[in-house]
């Protein structure tokens, strides 16, 4: 059943790719051509000779963008589908839909809002070439403590709910999700490096559309995977 589950995963991983996709391209792609465009009036002020494109912005913001998405989703849905064969039945009666998507919604405050917060991402032209290891390093160190922030919520709410009701233990898996990931975000290094000149506007749209991005993601994955699941385990 778990090889079964595994393959449905990685085809909803597809499918919530080809969707976040094309939210991409509606929503975000534009912002970063004037962030490009942006860069280039820079570079042309200060006299600076224009760099020339190693990939295509037509393939860039076409079959590049959608391949990227498409490996992204279909590992992240594998793995998906692997942890929720690893949960389900061990988190109480918990239908298979309900728990794709708490398991998505966790997924996706862990993984992708938490460092988002602390370190948003940015369009071309913001950021320097000189930093790029350490704000590499310090968004997946950060993606990894969320995780580990997560179990610890989840397996100190448990006990909780044992102690004091499963409403009242939910509530302190989330204060202690909460309080560890904003121990972490203090202790990491704080990273502005947004040029001089450069639009708010741009900058704000396109990190709301990155945030959409992952929000169509993960909420894609979690109904969809849900509903292949449910499919399979009810003809078990």
């Amino acid at each position: 059943m778990t090889r079964d589950l595994l393959v449905r995963g990685m085809l909803a991983g597809l499918l919530a790719a080809v969707l976040a996709t094309l939210f991409a391209q509606l929503a975000g792609e534009p912002q970063v051509d004037l962030a490009i465009g942006f860069e280039a009036a820079r570079d042309h002020t200060m006299g600076m000779a224009v760099e020339p494109e190693l990939v295509s912005r037509a393939v860039q913001r076409g079959i590049g963008l959608f391949t990227a998405v498409a490996l992204y989703g279909a590992a992240v849905g594998g793995i998906f589908s692997l942890v929720f064969a690893a949960a389900y039945g061990r988190l109480g009666q918990i239908g298979p839909r309900t728990l794709a998507l708490l398991l998505a919604l966790g997924a996706m405050v862990a993984i992708s809002l938490v460092p988002t917060i602390k370190y948003p991402p940015n369009p071309p032209s913001v950021g320097l070439h000189e930093t790029i290891q350490l704000r590499t390093a310090t968004y997946f160190i950060l993606i990894g403590l969320s995780l580990a922030g997560l179990a610890l919520g989840v397996m100190v709410g448990r006990w909780a709910a044992a102690k004091v009701g499963a409403f009242n233990g939910v509530l302190v898996a989330a204060a202690v999700y909460v309080v560890f990931v904003a121990g972490v975000a203090l202790v990491l290094p704080m990273i502005n490096e947004v040029p001089e000149g450069f639009p708010a506007v741009i900058l704000w749209r396109f990190r709301v559309a990155a945030i959409g991005v992952q929000l169509v993601l993960w909420l894609a994955l979690g109904v969809g995977f849900g509903w292949l699941a449910d499919r399979r385990l009810r003809r078990t």
